[in-house]
């Protein structure tokens, strides 16, 4: 548009600039002739000679007209010309009998020759400068605003055309981060509306899919507690002690299980508001609590970082999923050394490694799935039921960020969390 734009208007010029050039050369050549026409022919010579003429411009008689050229090389100066002359016999001038133009682009000059009846040719020569269209206060004047207002106007659509995609889009993380986010309003032009109306659409679905899933968990807990609870009752009438205690650990097993799948399908229907918090202090509190948890690992608990730290998230899930990360590696690599990175780019960083052996490359993924465990055997001494990293994840992406796990060279285990200020 813009590159249009400034061509119809050079070409504009162009045309103006071509109208008043020819205008100007007729009036000069005009004037000077009849002048000449008005004047005795032994005193031509002479008042040429003393015509005040405009620099540049030559007036001779001769007895031929300009050397031989081509006489459309001026046409549109041509037909100003001859009008002009043809109004000559009105102002008493003599009718003009030929007309010769002949142009020198090398010198940018314009060869005029006019027949005098007597015999003998006026012979001007005029400068033609070529036009140069952008070499004007007008152009860039023009120019300057034709940019700013195709700016203007291309932003203001951009920015009204991108409107309802920024909408959508913030809409889309909002339900990432929390599945009970409000609805996008309906309104607008009629695509907008039906976009928004799908999305809401699909949310209430993506709502109602969790809501039953959790549902299903919370209704079964109390279904299985009480067979468990009866079953602990009969096993401590079981006579040999040996198998009694097979069965009470079974049991046990499965209570915990069961206590985990509830608090993983708590963790998606949490309701708890988001609050201002000191992350630093949130660290060193769960590194302490940990500590407390396993005595002999307490002096291998280190923090690093700031003293201090604000961040807004919902602080009893952003522990459970500090805690969770903390505990893997206090149980699987023997130690915990917690470092926090100061925001960058509006993201805090938080690093949990550890000295263990490690997890296999094609493991680093898996172990965040439901019920998997990294730790091959189902001993719950050497490992949980494999959902301390499900619900760790879900609830730092419930919070806008996330976390990954990577071998560390030197051995061990480095989990790296995400989570925007």
């Amino acid at each position: 548009m813009q590159i249009a734009g400034l061509g119809i208007h050079a070409l504009d010029r162009l045309d103006a600039l071509r109208l008043a050039q020819a205008r100007e050369i007729a009036v000069r050549v005009i004037g000077t002739y009849r002048t000449v026409m008005m004047t005795a022919p032994e005193r031509r010579a002479a008042v040429l000679e003393e015509l005040r003429r405009a620099p540049g411009l030559t007036a001779e008689l001769a007895k031929d007209p300009p050397a031989a050229g081509s006489d459309d090389e001026w046409p549109f100066g041509q037909r100003l010309l001859r009008v002009n002359l043809n109004l000559m016999p009105l102002m008493g001038v003599p009718r003009w009998h030929g007309l010769r133009v002949v142009t020198d682009h090398s010198r940018h000059l314009l060869f005029i020759g006019m027949h005098i009846p007597d015999g003998d040719w006026l012979n001007l020569s005029v400068p033609m400068e070529p036009l140069r269209p952008w070499h004007s206060p007008q152009f860039l004047v023009a120019f300057v605003l034709m940019t700013v207002t195709a700016a203007g106007l291309t932003l203001w659509a951009v920015r009204r055309l991108t409107a309802p995609v920024r909408t959508l889009a913030a809409a889309a993380e909002a339900l990432g981060r929390d599945v009970n986010a409000p609805p996008l309003p309906e309104g607008g032009p009629s695509e907008v509306a039906t976009a928004a109306a799908a999305f809401n659409t699909m949310a209430a679905r993506i709502r109602r899919f969790v809501e039953d899933r959790t549902e299903l968990l919370t209704a079964i807990g109390p279904d299985l507690r009480t067979p468990i609870t009866r079953l602990k009752l009969r096993a401590e009438f079981v006579e040999d002690e040996e198998q009694r205690g097979k069965m009470l650990a079974d049991l046990e097993e499965l209570e915990a299980m069961v206590s985990a799948t509830l608090a993983f399908g708590r963790d998606a229907r949490t309701t708890e508001p988001v609050v201002s918090l000191d992350l630093a202090e949130l660290l060193r509190t769960v590194l302490d609590e940990t500590g407390d948890a396993w005595p002999d690992a307490a002096a291998k608990l280190g923090y690093q970082g700031p003293p201090h730290l604000t961040v807004r998230a919902r602080s009893l899930a952003l522990k459970r999923a500090l805690a969770n990360l903390v505990s893997n590696a206090v149980t699987y690599g023997g130690c915990a050394r917690v470092t926090l990175i100061p925001p960058t780019d509006g993201v805090v960083v938080i690093t949990v490694e550890d000295d263990g052996p490690g997890i296999a490359p094609s493991e680093l993924e898996r172990v965040f799935e439901p019920f998997h465990r990294g730790e091959p055997s189902r001993n719950r001494e050497t490992g949980g039921v494999g959902l301390g990293l499900p619900i760790a994840r879900n609830i730092l992406r419930a919070h806008g960020g996330d976390v990954v796990l990577a071998n560390r060279p030197m051995g061990g285990v480095k989990a790296t969390l995400t989570l925007p200020v």
